[in-house]
């Protein structure tokens, strides 16, 4: 058995919600990486799970905010309270040993809407919620292909017929697979495209839609195939990148190219 933990994404959103979404896809680009490592070292099951859910409220408003019930509480989270007092309309308040809880606080409360105690969260957890209550639990059966698969694929990439500069941050690419091995002609090339600064960090990804799966965020081809991909540049970057063309399974390059931003102001 191995066991794998990470509070990441919890961690991130804590302290930076604003900036730290776009983590989330990261994150599921490094499940799926470790899931076909596993495959790889032989392991038959894969669980994943999380210890709670959580809530993304991106447009706060002035009633987005629970007032604390009548009493004398001490917050012990955004949408938990410890002590004493009554519930009202908007909270609720239990015996604290009804639901776990031992010390010496009487009574545990919590708002009975999806709202914190704190203004202005955009991410928030705990109380008596759905999210908090009841998590996905995701099992995945490994079985071992016998089929043969696409050990050798010939990707290409292009930009504006050699162009080396990009003027938009939506711009298009040409992606072309070729197989080199005969015994999978009929087989898809499963191609990750991502734009690298010279420190190896992410600036740039396709966009989903079209030849882009939205889940995985690739593009799946024949051999002999060929796609038109918008690729998404992070609006705030500017300067050199490596256009790549990557495994997704094993994150080498199939193929790269050398390009440059050239917004105009």
């Amino acid at each position: 058995m191995l066991v794998l933990r990470t509070n990441e994404i919890d961690s991130h959103l804590e302290h930076s919600a604003g900036t730290a979404l776009s983590l989330l896809p990261k994150m599921l680009k490094q499940i799926r990486l470790a899931v076909h490592k596993l495959k790889a070292s032989r392991f038959a099951d894969v669980v994943i799970a999380t210890d709670h859910g959580f809530f993304l409220n991106a447009h706060a408003e002035a009633g987005d905010l629970c007032a604390r019930p009548p009493g004398d509480w001490i917050t012990v989270h955004d949408r938990s309270l410890l002590g004493d007092g009554a519930s009202d309309t908007g909270n609720f308040a239990v015996a604290a040993e009804k639901v776990g809880i031992r010390g010496d606080f009487a009574r545990f409360a919590g708002p009975r809407s999806m709202a914190p105690y704190r203004r202005g969260l955009l991410y928030f957890h705990g109380g008596a919620s759905l999210q908090e209550a009841i998590v996905p639990v995701l099992t995945v059966r490994l079985r071992q292909e016998r089929q043969p698969e696409l050990t050798r694929a010939s990707v290409t990439l292009s930009y504006k017929n050699g162009a080396k500069r990009i003027t938009t941050r939506l711009p298009v690419v040409e992606v072309a697979a070729e197989s080199a091995d005969m015994f999978s002609l009929g087989a898809d090339v499963e191609i990750l495209l991502e734009a690298h600064d010279r420190k190896g960090n992410v600036v740039g990804e396709a966009k989903p839609g079209g030849p882009v799966n939205a889940a995985t965020g690739t593009i799946a081809l024949k051999p002999g195939g060929r796609e038109q991909v918008t690729l998404r540049m992070e609006p705030d970057y500017e300067g050199k990148f490596v256009l790549k063309a990557l495994n997704p399974v094993t994150m080498t390059a199939y193929a790269t190219i050398d390009l440059e931003t050239d917004y105009a102001v």
